[in-house]
């Protein structure tokens, strides 16, 4: 149960991440996660002091807090430069093979 909960929370940063404040209620149906193991996945994220909570119209939402933001947003870009960075590879080996 310990590793889904720990799953489901780097689903939850990740979702969180690229969309910004969400409502805590909509998340489970979002992760396609059972509810009980989202709130728990939230716990942990809130316990490690990674998520913000708000209440909106007597709602519920949740979003990483700025430096969670930032790290995610370097996460990202690290993983975009690997793939961009092994596309060329790929291309520029394609391309020496051709020559032979």
């Amino acid at each position: 149960m310990k590793d889904k909960v720990i799953e489901t929370a780097g689903k939850t940063w990740r979702f969180l991440g690229q969309n910004g404040e969400t409502n805590v209620a909509w998340l489970p149906k979002i992760l396609k996660e059972k509810e009980p193991v989202v709130f728990q996945a939230l716990g942990w994220l809130a316990r490690e002091d990674k998520i913000n909570y708000t209440i909106k119209n007597r709602r519920n939402f949740v979003s990483l807090v700025e430096a969670e933001l930032q790290a995610f947003n370097s996460y990202m870009y690290h993983m975009n430069s690997q793939v961009h960075n092994s596309a060329v590879s790929s291309s520029t080996n394609s391309r020496h093979r051709a020559k032979r």
